[in-house]
């Protein structure tokens, strides 16, 4: 019997931080980096993306496995644990790099994209306008070693305690059965 190949999704959702931090807790995620994507630098800095002049977004590569999680069940956990109406915001957050975008490696991840979008949007289930960008990921690159699982080394960091930490709180109690064991 052969392994299944794992899927990836790329996913702006303000600062990768809490992005990656979520994703690291959801049962059927294999893996989890934190990167740059969708700008016009190549291998940018961290410093330089949060000038905002390389047109990067702060994104999250997340390996899946197919079988037990769908890219759609992670597109509804990255809606809930993220604000889709914010035009490059996101809390304190603000810039065009902390912009909300679903990075599609395939067309099948387009249209689910759009159709969870549609979904939301019509469900009222959030206020305001979905802002979320749907775009193919181009020009991604990790971010540094030291941002990778930044939550789980930094936990009493000022920004990890107050806005990391309940952004994880909020996915373990909606999301409780999507929890890694």
């Amino acid at each position: 019997m052969s392994a299944v190949p794992t899927q990836t999704a790329t996913l702006g959702g303000g600062c990768f931080w809490c992005t990656e931090t979520v994703f690291l807790d959801v049962e059927g995620v294999v893996a989890v980096e934190s990167g740059y994507c969708n700008g016009h630098v190549e291998r940018p800095s961290y410093e330089q993306v949060c000038s905002g002049t390389t047109g990067h977004a702060e994104v999250v590569r997340v390996q899946f496995d197919p079988q037990r999680i769908g890219f759609r069940e992670l597109l509804e956990i990255f809606f809930v644990t993220h604000d889709p109406t914010t035009l490059n915001r996101q809390g304190n957050d603000a810039g065009t790099q902390y912009r909300s975008g679903i990075y599609t490696h395939d067309d099948g991840q387009v249209r689910i994209a759009h159709e969870v979008i549609a979904e939301l949007a019509a469900s009222g289930a959030v206020r305001g306008k979905i802002v979320t960008e749907v775009l193919p990921e181009a020009n991604y690159s990790p971010a540094e070693a030291y941002h990778q699982n930044y939550f789980a080394r930094n936990p009493e960091q000022g920004y990890c305690a107050f806005v990391v930490a309940p952004k994880l709180e909020k996915f373990r109690k909606t999301f409780a059965s999507r929890r890694r064991a």
